[in-house]
C-alpha cells in the first residue's frame, strides 16, 4: 500500500514543527518521492544526521508503506 504525500508531510512536521516540506511525487505512482526539508533543528548537523532524524518521523514506514524517498535537507537560517 503507497503512502500519501500529505501524510509523509504530516509526520515530518510532527516531528519537526519549524521545518519547510515540499513533496514531490517522482512518478505520479505514489510510491517514489522526493523531500526537500529545511529545519532549525537541522543546525550543526551532518546531512547524514539531518536525513536520520527525517527517517525517524517516518515511524519505520521507509522500506514497506514507503518505498523510495530522495531527501534534500538543510538548516534554516
Amino acid at each position: 500500500m503507497a503512502m500519501d504525500a500529505t501524510h509523509i508531510e504530516q509526520l515530518i512536521k510532527q516531528a519537526l514543527p519549524d521545518a519547510d516540506v515540499r513533496i514531490d511525487d517522482l512518478r505520479g505512482d505514489g510510491d517514489h518521492y522526493a523531500a526537500h526539508v529545511t529545519s532549525s533543528a537541522f543546525k550543526g548537523l551532518t546531512r547524514i544526521q539531518q536525513h536520520q532524524l527525517v527517517y525517524r518521523a517516518l515511524q519505520g514506514r521507509m522500506g514497506g508503506e514507503l518505498h523510495a524517498l530522495a531527501l534534500q535537507t538543510a538548516a534554516k537560517d
